[in-house]
């Protein structure tokens, strides 16, 4: 009888520890969902992975990266030269931007461009004259751009504007 007590104790005692120790080894997968942050020099597209974790890791969502509500844009003007003959492609554009918020806005516009049916998107535009980096609340700033480009790099029949919006800075 005595033996048979010892056993028993001996059992739920190796039961015991071993199940408490599989809790601190406890592990879980959690998805991290692919996202796109944007930058003014272009945007990154990170794509879904999955990590191993304690199973008491608390999880924090990841918030996407959302343009300014309350914005709008009007083309003044936008003009592509496929060549100037001078052995160069222009591009030319005013956007007015419009910042229709009761507060200032510090950012920057993302322009995106239909380039011979390749569509593209950058928020920093080597050539651009102003860069509307801050808005007045109820105001608006003249976007402007103009650049020649050699042909050499290769001639581009035709570019159309898509959108425009407008990301706050971090």
């Amino acid at each position: 009888m005595k033996k048979s007590i010892l056993l028993f104790t001996f059992a739920i005692t190796v039961i015991l520890g071993c199940s408490s120790s599989d809790d601190d080894n406890c592990t879980k997968t959690i998805v991290i969902p692919s996202r796109t942050i944007i930058t003014p020099s272009g945007s990154t597209f990170i794509p879904e992975s999955s990590l191993l974790v304690p199973c008491d890791y608390v999880i924090t969502p990841i918030q996407e990266q959302l343009p300014l509500q309350n914005f709008s844009y009007e083309v003044l003007n936008f003009v592509y030269t496929p060549d100037t003959g001078n052995n160069t492609s222009r591009l030319k554009f005013d956007i007015k931007l419009n910042n229709l918020n009761n507060f200032s806005i510090n950012g920057f516009a993302y322009i995106t461009l239909n380039v011979d049916g390749t569509v593209s998107s950058s928020g920093l535009l080597n050539g651009a004259t102003s860069s509307c980096s801050q808005i007045s609340p109820n105001s608006s700033c003249i976007f402007s751009y103009d650049k020649e480009i050699s042909l050499e790099l290769g001639l581009v029949q035709s570019i159309q504007l898509v959108d425009v919006k407008y990301y706050l800075a971090n």
